[in-house]
């Protein structure tokens, strides 16, 4: 990490009456950078006009500016080319397309769906309405004793009826590390596609979709020090091609008559209405910002917090530590006899801010056998006072609960 203190461009980590606010949700939003602030700003004022469409200057200038982002994000990522990036609402909406647009197709009655235990919510709601939809069964691999995909289950149990495994490139409750590697020779060896959620890889890692080797990538803007409302699919280009639309409406199509429509090639074909332009800039600033930062950099520096705050935690006899002991920047923990509820309200009070709840993980909660956890998570401008205050916090807990 630079030496320089990060968090002097994230104004919303001083409280109103200018204290340190210890800001350990990160997993769950990320703070955002004054230049993506500006960013957007700028994109939603001196500069604003529509994509796509004018003839006028500043269209035109903005249409070039959207298109800069798409680029960004395809460098960003490893991507082949530009037009394998769809600007969507977020990763849920990217998985969603996934399900509805692929899946309508290439699913059928009888096929099956390979899951993991430990994945979010927008990683099954959608395959399970694909899968009443079209009479598919969904599987669940399990995980080891530490939290993790258990890959040697995978290799065993898929089969040439699985259609598609979707998994988590990390966990938002454990922070363990998927080996993606292994997991696309799995499925490709049966014939199935890989879908990775990478919603908690993409701030963290540093990204080549060559390499990783799945079918499609998902990651949400916001979680990236960018806007909300905006993410991005990625899937080769010829895939996205091969798909039908998922939203008919503007800008997705080529030439509409009554008789018949046809459509844009990708990514046009799936950016349906005027698309979200001050989002999308705002995250060519966000990656602009995390990438001069280098990915394997901040990895590193998130996942030596969390060794430190296991380290410390492990102190308290009460907190059960949960995940495995090498983790990306997330730490999951319960406490005996507290609900994670009410260790979050007390840490408010100390200016800690921590998630509490299922973490829209809940099959993995049943797999943990708690109903929530409290989950502290690390982003590119936590330090050590973060880990310190988060410990206090905590023995405060432990000290008012006996």
């Amino acid at each position: 990490m630079e030496k320089r203190d990060l968090r002097t461009d994230f104004p919303g980590l001083t409280t109103a009456d200018g204290q340190r606010w210890h800001y350990l949700d990160t997993a769950a939003s990320a703070q955002k950078p004054q230049q993506v602030i500006d960013a957007m700003s700028r994109a939603m004022g001196e500069d604003y006009a529509t994509v796509h469409r004018g003839v006028y200057a500043r269209s035109a200038n903005m249409t070039m500016a959207f298109e800069a982002a798409r680029e960004r994000v395809a460098r960003f990522i490893g991507a082949a080319s530009p037009n394998e990036c769809v600007f969507v609402r977020g990763a849920t909406e990217g998985i969603n397309l996934v399900a509805q647009s692929w899946g309508s197709v290439n699913i059928q009655a009888g096929d099956r769906i390979m899951l993991s235990q430990l994945e979010h919510h927008s990683n099954i709601v959608p395959w399970q309405l694909l899968a009443e939809k079209q009479g598919a069964h969904i599987d669940v691999c399990p995980l080891t004793d530490d939290g993790r995909i258990d890959l040697d289950w995978l290799e065993a149990n898929l089969t040439e009826q699985h259609r598609i495994v979707a998994l988590a490139h990390v966990s938002n409750v454990l922070g363990s590390i998927l080996g993606v590697k292994r997991a696309a020779k799995a499925a490709h060896a049966v014939g199935a596609k890989l879908l990775l959620d990478g919603c908690q890889a993409a701030p963290r890692m540093r990204l080549n979709m060559a390499e990783l080797g799945c079918d499609f990538y998902v990651f949400s803007a916001h979680k990236l020090y960018g806007p909300t409302g905006v993410g991005v699919l990625w899937a080769p280009e010829d895939t996205l091609n091969a798909m039908p639309p998922y939203q008919g409406g503007g800008a997705m199509i080529d030439r509409v008559t009554f008789a018949k429509t046809t459509y844009a090639p990708a990514p046009g074909r799936f950016e349906a209405g005027t698309p979200m332009i001050a989002e999308v800039i705002a995250l060519h600033a966000a990656i602009d910002y995390v990438d001069a930062l280098d990915p394997e950099k901040l990895f590193q520096h998130e996942a030596e917090l969390v060794r430190q705050a296991r380290s410390e935690l492990s102190q308290i006899n009460s907190i059960r530590l949960l995940g495995p002991e090498q983790s990306a920047g997330i730490l999951s923990f319960t406490m005996e006899g507290v609900h994670p509820h009410d260790i979050g309200t007390i840490l408010d009070e100390e200016q800690v801010a921590i998630r509490a709840g299922h973490h829209c993980a809940q099959p993995l909660m049943d797999h943990l056998g708690v109903p929530a956890t409290a989950r502290a998570s690390f982003g590119l401008y936590s330090d050590a006072e973060d880990v310190a205050a988060l410990v206090r916090g905590l023995k405060r807990v432990a000290t008012i609960f006996g």
